[in-house]
């Protein structure tokens, strides 16, 4: 099977508007969850640690401190769950995963904001 067909097939599914966001910037992620018969927004938000691969399987790793407790979540980027993808702040790193960050603690994990 060509490569083209596959771009064509996969082309159908890709979300029209992606918000600009790189590593190292806090989001907020408007995530549909269904709970038995109901559904509603669930909002996480934290530091993007990463983003991999492209197109329809991109996904982004987000990292929040829940009572001290480090949580991470991946959430694939054009998934129809995931509502949308708030920027709150540009973080300023130099690094293209930020694993380092599960190491910190407190103000230590905290990150310069980009202006």
């Amino acid at each position: 099977m060509s490569e083209t067909a596959i771009e064509y097939v996969e082309s159908k599914y890709l979300k029209k508007s992606v918000p600009q966001f790189r590593i190292g910037d806090t989001v907020k992620v408007h995530m549909r969850v269904v709970e038995g018969e109901k559904e509603r927004i669930q909002i996480v938000e934290g530091v993007v640690i990463s983003r991999k691969h492209n197109d329809l399987r991109e996904t982004f790793t987000v990292r929040k401190t829940s009572s001290g407790i480090g949580v991470e979540r991946t959430f694939p980027l054009h998934s129809p769950r995931v509502e949308k993808v708030e920027v709150m702040r540009s973080g300023k790193v130099r690094r293209a995963k930020l694993y380092f960050l599960r190491k910190r603690k407190g103000k230590a994990a905290r990150l310069v904001e980009r202006r």
